[in-house]
């Protein structure tokens, strides 16, 4: 069992930034592949960012491609998203997830291939 916690939502203005925390645990960190995935009122839940375990390689949705970036802390068991230039658009609330095992039984872009998911926390952007 994997257990994620969000952290670092809130309400910011248009063009500016948050820092997202996703703090696992119940298994070896450094062999957890992570996921963030948000879902806008309305819409479906939707790819933002994944982080492989065994090489750090890191992948983007097109719209937040050079504005966010996924990081991890094995020492602190933590995935972080930062966000900068932030959209009204980018409402909406985000989740971190993981798969069951070390590999994703499908992509890592759709939500299937994760197991363990956080209970999110809240993006507002105002314009």
């Amino acid at each position: 069992q994997v257990q994620l916690v969000e952290s670092g939502g809130g309400l910011v203005q248009a063009g500016g930034s948050l820092r997202l925390s996703c703090a696992a645990s119940g298994r070896t960190f450094s062999s957890l592949s992570v996921g963030w995935f948000r879902q806008a009122p309305g819409k479906e839940r939707e790819f933002v960012s994944v982080i492989f375990w065994s090489d750090g390689v890191t992948y983007y949705a097109d719209s937040v491609k050079g504005r966010f970036t996924i990081s991890r802390d094995n020492a602190k068991n933590t995935v972080y998203l930062q966000m900068n230039s932030l959209k009204p658009e980018d409402t909406a609330v985000y989740y971190c997830a993981a798969p069951a095992g070390l590999y994703f039984s499908g992509s890592y872009y759709c939500s299937e291939g994760y197991r363990y998911w956080g209970r999110g926390t809240q993006v507002t952007v105002s314009s």
